[in-house]
């Protein structure tokens, strides 16, 4: 295993607090002749956004994850999504490579270019908000996501949506409201023509993100609330999904994911993948599961230079088109390790 830390761009804002750096943990695999892959923790440095945080996936994956892959045994682990994802990533990687074939082609990508979105963080001001989103759609990304919360939701989304009128505009809570305010706040937001409101409601309020499916035009995306196949089926059996935020990290891997991805393709679910502050180790990952013909939607995929100085991998970019490249994942750089 590897940690780095890398310097952000710019302070990233949301609910949970500020970040500066991301601190990254790597998982390492090599073979005989040298050959090696990669995969990445999508963990943040503290518990605020799963049970997981960067501390807690080392230990796991170095007193049980690794040494039950090492010894052939299903390692018994309870939970820790992204820490086995992490591993999981690495030893495909390394499996496809020594194959000589990609995971796009392996997954079945059906596109050599994907849509991309952004998301945007809580600003400093309205003012300073719409500044950067108008730095961000300069870059030609097709789609702009606002953290929203409590007290910073309505009067943002208003201004980026009365200076972009047509723009693809979502919002994403990261479950921050409650049952009440789909009267409120969340009522508010559904009158400005959004393309999806994004996790209203806490992960485990099933009932309520159904009745808000029921209530509001406005699609309501499923994040934190999809961390297997079998919570999407829950929320298909209770109307509780319009459309799903997949994150390979969040939902222990790529095999999952597929699972994810397929289920919801076969119930028309409209589906994009989303991220965390990845690098561009994860971003591979990202960008390919993009390329499969069930992603309708563009996702959470934006260049490395929005979130990094420096990244581990030559830079993923995004073209005036608002498309990125599906390319391999290539060689890794870790500074300072």
């Amino acid at each position: 295993m590897v940690r780095t830390r890398l310097a952000l761009a710019r302070p990233f804002v949301t609910a949970h607090g500020t970040e500066t750096s991301r601190e990254v943990l790597l998982v390492r695999v090599l073979a005989a002749d040298g050959a090696e892959g990669w995969g990445e923790c999508a963990a943040p440095a503290q518990p605020t956004y799963t049970g997981e945080w960067v501390d807690s996936a080392e230990a796991v994956l170095r007193r049980f994850l690794i040494p039950a892959l090492l010894a052939g045994r299903h390692p018994g682990v309870v939970g820790h999504p992204m820490a086995a994802a992490a591993l999981e990533a690495a030893v495909l990687h390394l499996r496809l490579a020594l194959a000589g074939t990609t995971l796009a082609t392996w997954a079945g990508a059906v596109r050599d270019r994907v849509s991309c979105g952004v998301a945007v963080g809580i600003a400093s001001s309205v003012d300073a908000l719409v500044a950067e989103v108008a730095e961000h759609l300069a870059v030609g990304y097709s789609r702009v996501k606002l953290k929203v919360r409590p007290g910073w939701d309505v009067e943002p989304t208003a201004a980026v949506r009365a200076t972009w009128p047509e723009v693809a505009l979502g919002v994403d809570a990261n479950g921050a409201y409650r049952h009440s305010d789909l009267d409120g706040a969340i009522a508010a937001l559904d009158r400005l023509g959004l393309v999806e409101i994004e996790q209203p409601l806490p992960a485990a309020d099933r009932v309520g993100l159904a009745e808000a499916v029921r209530r509001l035009r406005t699609p309501v995306c499923l994040d934190e609330s999809v961390g297997s196949v079998a919570d999407l089926e829950t929320a298909l059996a209770l109307g509780a999904v319009g459309h799903v935020n997949l994150k390979p990290g969040r939902v222990g891997g790529i095999v999952e994911a597929l699972r994810i991805h397929d289920l919801a393709r076969e119930r028309g679910v409209p589906l994009w993948i989303g991220g965390m502050l990845d690098t561009g180790v994860a971003k591979s990952v990202n960008v390919a599961l993009a390329a499969l013909p069930g992603v309708t939607l563009p996702g959470d995929l934006p260049a490395s230079r929005r979130w990094f100085i420096e990244d581990l991998t030559d830079p993923w970019e995004v073209a005036a088109d608002g498309t990125m490249a599906v390319r391999p994942l290539g060689g890794v750089h870790v500074p300072n390790p």
